[in-house]
Formats: C-alpha cells, sequence, structure tokens
C-alpha cells in the first residue's frame, strides 16, 4: 500500500514510492541515528525497543534537523522525476526538515516519533508568514528505514510539491518507523491518528520558530494505508484534537477503509494481486496480534515453515525485497486453513479490531469536503473500499465523489491523482 516507481511484484510484494536518489536511503539512514542520539531521543532508529519519555505533553517538539535546500529548479525537477502526471512547476523553492516530537505508543505509553516538514522557501527570513498546512501520511512502509524522513522517495516528493505550491507540508511517519523505536503498529489507526495529531502539534511549533504561523486550515490527505489515516485524523480534527486548526479538506488516495467487507475477501478471490496479498497479510497479522494476541502460538495463523520465520521478518528492520524474499506466493500457502476461516468470519477480538479500523468511514460526518481517489486496475487495494467508503458517507449525509485516476495500477492512482490534489487544495486555501 505505499507509492513506489514500478516493479515487478513477483520480488517485491509492496510497493512504496521510490525515487531515482533511493540509493542515498542508507546513507540518511546513518545520519539519522546520529542525529537521534545528538537530540537526545529516546533510541536511535534501529532500536526495536519501547521508548519512555518523561515530562513535556505530547506534541511537544524534540529536535529538528534541516535535510535538503531546493530552489525552484530543483523542487519542480524533484517531483516530476519521481513520476507524478503532469506536476505544476513550482512557485517557490522548499526547505526540508526532519522533526522527532512526543507522542504515545498504541497502548498509551510516552515514546518519540519523527517526520517530515517541508515549507516554502519564501516562508524564511521575509518575517512571519500565514500558510495553509497539507498533511500526508503515507502507505505501507514494513522497513523503519524506508520513510520520509529518513530516506529520499516519492513520499518526501509530496511533501516538496506541496510546499512548493505554497502550503506548510507535514509528513509524519507512524510509530515505528523512521526514527521511531520498537515495531510498526501497521493498521491500526489509533496510533496512525495520535502520530498524526501529535505531528501537527510538533509542526506548528517547529514552524512558528521559523517564522511561519498556521492559518488554522489543514487539507488532509494520505495514500494506501496512510488514506485510511487520512480519515482518521480528518475524523479528529472536527472533534477539535487540535486546538486552532480545522479540517478543510480530505483527499484520501487508494485506501483500506473497509477492511472486514472488501479488503480481506479480495485477497483470497484473486482481485489483488497474491503476493502482494500475502505481504499485507502477513505484516498485518504479526501486527495485530502485537497489540491484541489473536493467537498463542504462531502456527495456530501460519504454516510451516513460516510460522517460525514470519513474526522476525517484521520488526523494522528488513527491507521489503528480504521480506518478499521469505513469504510463499499465495496467501493459502501463508497461512492455516483455520485462521482463514478467521479472517473470512471474524468473531471476538478480531471482530473488535476490524469494527474499530472500518469505522473511518462509518462513524462520523465530515464537515469538511471529501473527495476520494483511485484507479481501474489497482491489485493492491481492491476498488470496493473506496465505493464502500463512499456508500458509507453517503449514509451519514456527506456526498463524497470519487475521482477515479483512469486505467492505473495502486501507485499509479497516487502519480495521477497527487497533481489534481494540489489543485483542489490551492482553490480552498484561496477561499475566506
Amino acid at each position: 500500500m505505499p507509492l513506489s516507481s514500478r516493479r515487478d511484484v513477483s520480488t517485491q510484494s509492496t510497493r512504496p514510492f521510490r525515487s531515482p536518489r533511493r540509493s542515498r536511503a542508507r546513507a540518511a539512514l546513518v545520519a539519522a541515528v546520529c542525529l537521534s542520539a545528538a537530540a537526545g531521543t529516546a533510541a536511535p532508529a534501529l532500536a526495536t525497543g519501547p521508548a519512555r519519555v518523561a515530562g513535556p505533553q505530547r506534541g511537544t517538539l524534540v529536535s529538528a534537523v534541516e535535510l535538503e535546500r531546493m530552489d525552484v529548479a530543483q523542487a519542480t525537477a524533484y517531483v516530476k522525476d519521481i513520476g507524478f502526471v503532469a506536476p505544476d512547476a513550482a512557485k517557490n523553492g522548499v526547505d526540508v526538515y526532519r522533526i522527532t516530537y512526543r507522542t504515545i505508543t498504541a497502548t498509551g505509553r510516552p515514546t518519540i516519533a519523527s517526520g517530515l516538514v517541508t515549507l516554502p522557501r519564501a516562508a524564511s527570513g521575509h518575517g512571519p508568514r500565514r500558510l495553509s498546512t497539507v498533511s500526508y501520511t503515507h502507505g505501507t512502509l514494513a522497513y523503519r528505514g524506508g520513510a520520509g524522513s529518513v530516506a529520499d522517495g516519492a513520499d518526501r516528493a509530496v511533501t516538496v510539491m506541496f510546499a512548493g505550491a505554497g502550503f506548510a507540508a507535514v509528513a509524519p511517519d507512524y510509530l515505528g518507523l523512521g526514527l521511531g523505536t520498537g515495531p510498526h503498529p501497521y493498521m491500526d489507526i489509533g496510533s496512525e491518528t495520535t502520530a498524526s495529531v501529535d505531528m501537527l502539534k510538533a509542526a506548528r511549533a517547529f514552524e512558528a520558530e521559523k517564522g511561519v504561523i498556521a492559518d488554522g486550515k489543514v487539507m488532509v490527505t494520505g495514500f494506501s494505508q496512510g488514506a485510511a489515516a487520512a480519515m482518521g485524523l480528518g475524523r479528529a480534527l472536527q472533534r477539535e484534537a487540535v486546538p486552532g486548526l480545522r479540517l478543510t479538506a480530505l483527499a484520501p488516495v487508494s485506501g483500506p477503509y473497509d477492511l472486514s467487507g472488501a479488503e480481506i475477501p479480495a485477497a483470497f478471490d484473486g482481485r489483488l494481486a497474491p503476493r502482494t496479498a500475502t505481504f499485507y497479510l502477513a505484516y498485518v497479522i504479526t501486527a495485530w496480534n502485537r497489540l491484541h494476541p489473536l493467537y498463542s502460538s504462531a502456527d495456530e495463523a501460519f504454516r510451516a515453515p513460516y510460522a517460525n520465520t514470519v513474526p522476525a521478518l517484521f520488526d523494522g528492520s528488513h527491507p521489503d525485497e528480504e521480506i518478499a524474499a521469505g513469504l510463499p506466493g499465495t496467501p493459502e500457502e501463508l497461512l492455516t486453513p483455520r485462521f482463514i476461516e478467521r479472517l473470512k468470519h471474524p468473531r471476538g477480538v478480531l471482530a473488535r479490531i476490524l469494527r474499530t479500523d472500518d469505522a473511518v468511514c462509518t462513524d462520523w460526518a465530515p464537515h469538511a469536503p471529501v473527495r476520494l481517489y483511485d484507479g481501474n486496475l489497482d491489485t493492491d487495494v481492491a476498488l470496493a473500499n473506496t465505493l464502500s467508503c463512499q456508500h458509507a458517507l453517503a449514509a451519514n449525509g456527506v456526498d463524497a465523489p470519487v475521482v477515479n485516476a483512469g486505467n492505473v495500477d495502486h501507485t499509479g492512482s497516487a502519480l495521477v491523482s497527487y497533481p489534481k490534489i494540489l489543485q483542489w487544495f490551492r482553490g480552498l486555501a484561496n477561499r475566506r
């Protein structure tokens, strides 16, 4: 469920945004470890233990490091090199920063998380300037070193695109990714929301140090896993999770909004690419079991030999290619028949997890305008997710049109949609 350059799914189950400059990722991560230590964060980027953070409240800024400075030509080329379809030329140069901040784990314990803040160059050094905010939440990453705050790539390019158009762009890494510690609680809407809310608080404090005043408008978008996370963040903003910031628009792209009714069935009926479905199921079952035990022994869920290997693959230290190489080609080869039946007919704790995650479109009515984006050839996230979300919002009195990107795959849906989302957000930001 992430954004990527196109690659053969036989060697790469998930598809994160990748960049021609991706080779810099490892060096960036090494530098991040050093910077994390210098900033006094709880643990370096590759640590796996939980972080304990005493003192200041959630959303407190811990550190900030400048990553890149781009002039207008460089920012324009950076976005185009990723493959975005007909993006507008940048209007501003941009400054890209990584921040770390205080938040909480999925179980409510204090921890540190990281993310990107990308600002238009004109906002620095020319006196206070009021800017609208765009929050971007990224798609599936299993390797903490692939997060936008420590790796070059398309997730970072999304923030450059929006900052180049004059927005303050904010992109959380979530828990356990980037400089975050411990394993990432994948597809846990609660911690995705708290990490995103606290990132907005910390970003606002950092922006003030740079002479930027948030004007209160927050346009929220996200891709794949991040699309569902965007809906969760939008819900929290509407419920005044961050005083002074208000939800102004929602534009999620190709998200798994209905796991029980759309995404899980599609994993077994052929609508999803088998290797992609296998990767996602292995990841989400492992992550959920850490938070809400689904089994007492891994062999209750995973067939041999995968019961002995799969849980360790998703500790945040393994690149996606390495994980994919350690998985079989189909969900049926990965999972026991009994556990497959549990997924198809969930009860108990599994049913409760699914109800919570699936509520991002069902238990609220956005007051801000919503547009849902997808693509016809998506075999990562079933198109039925978008229609389910649209119908749920309609049942709550919300008109959420679907903006279809045409005959493109999962990654293509983002490459086509984000320039369109930028145009829509610019029009909304200019309204008084």
